[in-house]
C-alpha cells in the first residue's frame, strides 16, 4: 500500500482535455488539491467543474507555459490556494502534422515553445515552492515518438520530446539535492480527443501495432504519474517510465 497522497497541492498543465485532464482525475481521485491549468480559460473551468465531481479538491486557471510571467502566476496561484506545491506535473503539449519540406521556422517555433521551453518555464516558476515541500516531484509528459520512435510528419515534436528528456536528466541531478525527483512518463497511443482526430483509420492501424492489441487510456498514463508521485518513488530519479502496451517492442507487425 502507498503513502496516500490526500492534501497534496498539485499542478497538471495542459489538463483541459486528454492526457493532462486524465492525469488531474487520477489525482483527484487520490484526493489530492490539484490545480488545472491550459491557455482556453472555458476549456480548463469545464474540466475543472467535471473533475470536482470525484474526491479530490479541482480548481482551474488559465495560463500560457511559454510566457515566464503566466508561469509565475501559476506558481504562485497554486500557493495561495493549497499553501504550497508539491507535485507539478508538465505535461502541456502541442502535435501539429507537419512534414519536412513543407515546415516553417514558425511551426518549429511553436511545438518547441510549447512542448519543451513549456516543460522547463513551470519548473523554474514552481522550483521554490517544490523545494519547500521537501517531497517535490516532476513529472514529464514526453512520448515514444522522438525518444524511442519516429512519425512521419512529427520531426519537431519528436525533437521536443526528446529534448524534455535531456532537461530532465540534467534537472534531476541539479535538484536531487533539494530532495526533488524529476521524472518522465513516454505514453505510446493514448485514446484522447487528438487521437480521435485521426481517424478510425489510424486507430485500427495503430491498435493491431500493439501487443495489448488496445489503445491506452488517460488514465493508464494518470497512474504512471501518480506512482512517481508517491513517497515510494523517491528514490527514483532522472528515469523514463513508458506507457505503451508493448507498443515498442516489436521488430514488425509479424511479430504481433
Amino acid at each position: 500500500m502507498f503513502t496516500p497522497l490526500a492534501g497534496r497541492s498539485v499542478v497538471v498543465t495542459g489538463a483541459s482535455k486528454g492526457i493532462g485532464k486524465g492525469i488531474a482525475g487520477v489525482f483527484a481521485r487520490a484526493g489530492a488539491r490539484v490545480l488545472v491549468v491550459a491557455r482556453d480559460e472555458a476549456a480548463v473551468r469545464a474540466a475543472a467543474d467535471e473533475l470536482n465531481r470525484l474526491d479530490g479538491e479541482v480548481s482551474a486557471l488559465s495560463g500560457d507555459v511559454t510566457d515566464p510571467d503566466s508561469c509565475a502566476r501559476i506558481a504562485a496561484v497554486a500557493q495561495e490556494r493549497h499553501g504550497g506545491i508539491d507535485v507539478l506535473c508538465a505535461n502541456a503539449g502541442v502535435f501539429p502534422e507537419r512534414r519536412l519540406a513543407d515546415m516553417t521556422a514558425k511551426d518549429i517555433d511553436e511545438v518547441l515553445g510549447i512542448n519543451l521551453k513549456g516543460t522547463m518555464l513551470p519548473v523554474t516558476a514552481c522550483l521554490p515552492a517544490l523545494r519547500r515541500s521537501g517531497r517535490g516531484r516532476v513529472v514529464i509528459t514526453s512520448s515514444i515518438t522522438g525518444p524511442i520512435t519516429g512519425f512521419p510528419g512529427w520531426t519537431h515534436y519528436g525533437a521536443s520530446k526528446a529534448g524534455q528528456l535531456g532537461f530532465m536528466r540534467t534537472a534531476a541531478i541539479e535538484l536531487a539535492p533539494m530532495g526533488i525527483t524529476v521524472n518522465a512518463v513516454l505514453p505510446g497511443n493514448i485514446l484522447t480527443e487528438g487521437l480521435r482526430d485521426m481517424g478510425e483509420d489510424y486507430l485500427r492501424q495503430m491498435s493491431a501495432s500493439i501487443p495489448q492489441k488496445r489503445l491506452g487510456s488517460v488514465e493508464d498514463i494518470g497512474n504512471a504519474a501518480l506512482f512517481l508521485a508517491t513517497e515510494e518513488a523517491g528514490y527514483i530519479t532522472g528515469q523514463t517510465l513508458v506507457i505503451d502496451g508493448g507498443q515498442v517492442l516489436p521488430e514488425s507487425l509479424d511479430a504481433v
